[in-house]
């Protein structure tokens, strides 16, 4: 699946997760694997707590942070490709506008 603004991105089940500090640690509970994700990752994880687009997290993080807008959609992407990648979300085609 490409993933673009509209896609829609999840937590995965069978993880649990808990704040340091400004951070996150991630322990996938099927592989024993740990993960870290630094404050601005934290707060997109934040996000992804319910259901949400990849263009509402952006928009968040770009309201959070002096970011451009298309460099923050293109962290965004390599973020959520590398967390899928790993098990920890799961994508589900968005309804383009």
């Amino acid at each position: 699946m490409t993933i673009s603004p509209s896609t829609v991105v999840v937590v995965a089940s069978n993880l649990v997760a808990c704040e340091l500090g400004e951070d996150v640690a991630i322990l996938n509970v099927a592989t024993g694997v740990y993960y870290g994700l630094d404050a601005v990752g934290a707060r997109v994880w934040k996000l992804l707590k319910g259901p949400s687009t990849v263009g509402d997290i952006r928009d968040a993080i770009v309201c959070a942070y002096d970011v451009d807008a298309e460099r923050c959609e293109r962290d965004l992407i390599v973020l959520v490709e590398k967390l899928h990648a790993e098990g920890l979300v799961e994508l589900r085609a968005g309804h383009d506008s």
